[in-house]
């Protein structure tokens, strides 16, 4: 399992790298699937598209109350997530870690 986790560890954080490091990482993982990898490309690919689904809705109030949360929110998910993959770890991010290991269990 150790060296499951080094060899996948480049590709969970390169997952973390906005959208673009989801694509990316799912490339590089394609071939030989690592499961650390695929686990931190799951949450990773959950945090770009609950970024995107908030950005969308939240853009229609053009209010700093409303879009500053969301931008906290998202960069504590996405700190959890980076750290989680440097250090080793496969813990699902608090409150939708889970869901996006259940919605997104195709991807990785």
């Amino acid at each position: 399992m150790n060296n499951s986790i080094e060899e996948g560890k480049s590709i969970a954080i390169t997952s973390y790298i906005l959208v673009i490091g989801v694509l990316i990482a799912m490339s590089m993982n394609s071939e030989n699937k690592n499961s650390f990898a695929s686990f931190h490309i799951r949450q990773a690919a959950g945090i770009s598209l609950t970024f995107i689904s908030l950005a969308l809705i939240v853009s229609n109030f053009d209010s700093f109350y409303i879009t500053f949360p969301m931008w906290i929110c998202v960069s504590v998910l996405w700190t959890y997530g980076i750290f989680s993959a440097i250090q080793g770890h496969t813990r699902p991010m608090p409150l939708v870690g889970g869901l996006f290991q259940k919605w997104l269990k195709s991807i990785g």
